[in-house]
């Protein structure tokens, strides 16, 4: 494996009898990066992961690890990695320092430094006041920080995060997300799978997802240029009567209301896209004003989605 990735597939696939969860999988992920799955429920990204850390086997394709070959011993995986299920997944009837004890103690942690550690976790991520607090009675944040200080204690190497925010509020998304900066920046690479659009535009490199086909790879900017097509905007009096003239031309490949506004992509062949939205709004006696936009994420993800499997990137 290049020292340069943490991750390397080529041709990662996961069938469930006819359903195809995963297809034929590239994936370049470079060390030391927060590198996120970015996709709907049910475009493969658990699976992924799921076989990246070893719990699941491949059904074709193969992956290297942290230089582990997938599949294989994936035994040796388990004191590099440390992974984080969308699900809260430690024990409830256990305390807060109780839970990072049993974490401790299941990675063979050195025993005369598990209390320094754990103090230190405590502190990092803001949970003195709930050490003797049974897990069960925490709050969504408070849940979501001391699953990170458990899959962190043992100081791995790589971080998998299974959309760890779909139930938080979004201030505990933001200070999430600042500790995983905090992660990467010493060393950590981090694999982070989300169908937060503002989360995954923190992503160092992204991959999006659909039925289990990779639709695009790159950074936030790179996927932003390469969206392939025009981005439109309309401001109308009644976007309704505005997105229902817009809908009529053959030329238009999505219109999205986002409030009072409209946003509309032609694909790039067409040359002239403000007259085309314009002609279509005149065409019905609407009026509003129409103006060219910068591409965003959300619109590179309905661009590469309309078609699956049909990447532009």
């Amino acid at each position: 494996m290049s020292s340069e990735f943490a991750i390397e597939a080529r041709g990662l696939s996961k069938h469930f009898g006819d359903l195809r969860a995963v297809s034929a999988l590239d994936l370049d992920v470079p060390r030391g990066q927060i590198y996120g799955f970015l996709g709907p429920n049910g475009s493969g990204k658990s699976t992924t992961i799921r076989m990246l850390c070893g719990l699941l086997t491949p059904t074709e394709g193969s992956a290297t690890v942290l230089g582990t070959e997938i599949p294989g011993d994936t035994k040796l995986l388990k004191p590099k990695i440390g992974y984080m299920t969308q699900k809260f997944s430690l024990f409830g009837d256990m305390t807060v320092q109780e839970n990072l004890q049993f974490i401790s103690e299941i990675y063979s942690y050195p025993a005369d430094d598990r209390k320094r550690r754990i103090d230190e976790l405590l502190g990092k991520y803001d949970l003195i006041p709930q050490r003797q607090q049974f897990a069960d009675t925490m709050s969504g944040g408070q849940k979501q920080r001391l699953a990170l200080a458990c899959a962190v204690l043992h100081h791995p190497e790589l971080l998998l995060l299974d959309e760890p925010t779909s139930a938080v509020d979004p201030q505990s998304r933001r200070d999430f997300w600042a500790n995983l900066f905090r992660l990467a920046e010493t060393g950590t690479t981090i694999l982070v799978s989300t169908h937060y659009m503002d989360e995954a535009e923190r992503c160092h490199r992204l991959a999006i997802l659909d039925h289990g086909v990779k639709v695009a790879d790159g950074t936030p900017q790179e996927l932003q240029a390469r969206t392939g097509m025009h981005i439109i905007e309309v401001i109308a009096d009644d976007p309704y009567a505005a997105q229902a003239a817009i809908d009529e031309r053959t030329e238009i490949a999505s219109v999205t209301q986002l409030g009072v506004r409209l946003r509309v992509l032609i694909p790039n062949r067409y040359s002239d896209p403000v007259e085309i939205v314009r002609s279509a709004l005149a065409s019905q006696n609407v009026s509003g004003k129409t103006q060219t936009a910068a591409p965003t994420l959300e619109d590179v993800f309905v661009a590469v989605t309309m078609k699956p499997g049909e990447p532009v990137a």
